[in-house]
């Protein structure tokens, strides 16, 4: 029959090694679902649904842009790039600041991109977890 302190010192063994393990699966969860909302995103930007692209975008960005504004600027810019060619994941950071946003999650993903007019597009979108428990984007940048 085992000690209490033997025990004991196996349950602190397995908390101290698997908690990096729970830790690292928790965040894949939260990087695949932001993923999929930056994914549902872009699928309405690329289809031309500029004012249903804010509908989905975070509280937060709302309050930075209108929708009339956000409409107009994509409006002016998108069309110039023409047709999406490949778009793929090239990196993705689970962070819990950043710069000029109020503290919480998001994950930072960016895509490296083609476009007919525009073939080396990185294209860099960051939802954010609201107090729903919904990943929204709050970021939308093309370079």
């Amino acid at each position: 029959m085992k000690s209490i302190t033997a025990i004991k010192l196996s349950v602190t063994f397995l908390l101290f090694f698997m908690l990096p393990f729970t830790s690292y699966a928790d965040q894949s969860r939260k990087v695949a679902a932001a993923t999929s909302a930056a994914e549902n995103f872009l699928q309405l930007v690329d289809a031309g649904r500029y004012p249903e692209s804010w509908d989905v975008t975070s509280e937060y960005f709302k309050t930075q842009i209108s929708k009339e504004q956000w409409v107009k600027q994509l409006e002016n810019f998108i069309p110039t790039l023409g047709n999406l060619l490949n778009r793929e994941i090239e990196d993705t950071e689970y962070t819990k600041s950043l710069s000029n946003a109020p503290e919480g999650e998001y994950v930072v993903i960016q895509f490296s991109t083609s476009f007919e007019h525009k073939n080396n597009a990185l294209e860099t979108v960051t939802p954010m977890l609201e107090s729903d428990g919904e990943w929204r984007v709050t970021g939308y940048y093309i370079r």
